[in-house]
């Protein structure tokens, strides 16, 4: 098989640059995913927080997802689903395997990398104590609990703040589960405030800073768990131990470009970032192969890989096209440093945007004065959050006679706080069948309210 663009990857780095690199005259693209559907990771991020900064609206993860999925079916480019790339040769030829066709040969002109990012293991981080069950990735428990429809513990206890294990807090929570505390060695979150702010002091979930696991036991599964409170060289104080009995340990411990495919092309890995070492134009040490996205280097925002890979798409196009003139100049990438958490009575974090304004609030007679706020809403939203509070909710309901067992739904506007898990416990009842479309009305006015849960992905 001949193509002049070959992508590695169909989530949302691998769509952007397949349309883009399409709009910009480039025939024949083929993007090869090893799932059994387009999106990527967004697919089990039912969340909310997405689109924000590129299409200006607030989505769940698949309706970021779709919004591209359904670009890329009208512009006609050949995609191939349950897919293994297993090796990517320096002459740019891409051997992959599927059950339909078996061995492939792909001879690209140009390649563009967009495998994304994977989760850190346990053996990463040289966790102490025994081997039981129960122990396994913040990622692994979002795919169980939000695709197969799993629950995966009932009393749980999360190392690492990242974004993933903030959010998953909450969602086991909603769930049913019992958060007994989210751990982090550093001495702030590696979260956003936000996520902060709506996923652990929303369900008052403790976030333990300085502090990490010095010992774990149990025979067949988690039993418990010692927490001991790290010094500033991170190393565990002693007299500090604490036990918290357990049954799921999740890890949240971080993310690393996933760059095996890369290193078999002979493209040049930066050490720090664990991605591959570009140009201003994207193009890694290999001429003609182009990263972008979390394989690139781990990006907080999902708009933002959306951009680079439209910028990747394009410089592919130019290559295709013999536009391309080679820089030699280098980018790096480093992980912004998060700033700790902090708030008072008169402080609030915005939640309504991934900047997360810190605001200060003062009642003057009878009005309210805001200040630190970005935007408009800032003041609004401080206003709600003092006189009734609200909440945009994200879970799944029960999917029957579909290949998937749980189809991923939100309300269509925020939710008063006090109601939520009311909420849950209707959710959590709902049956339905495909087809569904993203947006059909799953429950209309939920508890009596004028907020109606809707579907936010398409099933056939």
């Amino acid at each position: 098989m001949k193509v002049d663009l070959a992508i590695i990857g169909g989530g949302p780095a691998g769509l952007s640059a397949a349309i883009t690199a399409k709009n910009n005259g480039v025939e024949t693209i083929l993007v090869i995913e090893r799932e059994p559907s387009l999106g990527g990771i967004l697919q089990q991020c039912i969340h909310n927080g997405f689109g924000l900064e590129y299409f200006k609206e607030e989505l769940t993860g698949p309706e970021y997802a779709e919004r591209f999925m359904r670009q890329l079916l009208a512009s006609g480019i050949h995609f191939l689903t349950e897919t293994m790339v297993y090796e990517i040769t320096g002459e740019k030829v891409v051997k992959a395997v599927n059950k339909t066709q078996g061995l492939m040969l792909i001879h690209a002109k140009s390649i563009i990398l967009a495998m994304g990012c994977r989760e850190k293991p346990r053996g990463s981080i040289a966790l102490p104590g025994s081997r039981p069950a129960g122990v396994m990735t913040a990622g692994t428990a979002q795919r169980y609990i939000n695709i197969e429809g799993y629950h995966v513990g009932k009393k749980i206890l999360i190392l690492g703040s990242g974004d993933i294990g903030l959010i998953m807090a909450r969602r086991l929570f909603l769930e049913g589960a019992e958060v007994i505390a989210v751990a982090e060695i550093l001495p702030y979150s590696g979260g956003l405030a936000r996520n902060i702010v709506q996923c652990l002091h929303d369900y008052d979930i403790p976030l333990l800073l300085s502090h990490t696991i010095t010992d774990l036991s149990g025979k067949d599964r988690v039993e418990e768990v010692t927490l001991s409170q790290v010094d500033c060289d991170l190393r565990p104080i002693k007299g500090t131990e604490r036990k918290y009995a357990c049954d799921t340990l999740l890890l949240s411990v971080g993310l690393v470009p996933e760059n095996e495919l890369s290193k078999l092309a002979g493209v040049q890995i930066d050490l720090e970032t664990g991605g591959p070492i570009v140009t201003a134009d994207l193009e890694t040490s290999v001429p003609g192969v182009f990263a972008c996205g979390n394989v690139l280097h781990v990006h907080d925002i999902v708009d933002h890989v959306t951009l680079e890979a439209q910028q990747a798409g394009t410089s592919a196009s130019r290559y295709l096209q013999g536009l391309f003139i080679r820089d030699s100049a280098t980018m790096s990438f480093k992980a912004s440093k998060k700033t700790q958490y902090s708030s008072s009575k008169d402080e609030m974090i915005c939640i309504l945007c991934p900047v997360g304004c810190s605001l200060s609030v003062k009642p003057v007679g009878d009005e309210i004065t805001v200040t630190g706020n970005k935007c408009p809403k800032g003041r609004e939203y401080a206003v709600s959050e003092l006189t009734s509070p609200k909440r945009t909710l994200t879970s799944t309901v029960i999917l029957q006679h579909a290949d998937l067992s749980r189809l991923p739904v939100k309300t269509d506007k925020p939710l008063k706080k006090e109601l939520v898990l009311e909420a849950m416990s209707i959710i959590n009842q709902t049956i339905v069948s495909s087809p569904i479309k993203s947006g059909d009305i799953i429950i209309s006015g939920i508890l009596g309210t004028d907020v109606n849960i809707v579907s936010t992905r398409s099933i056939p």
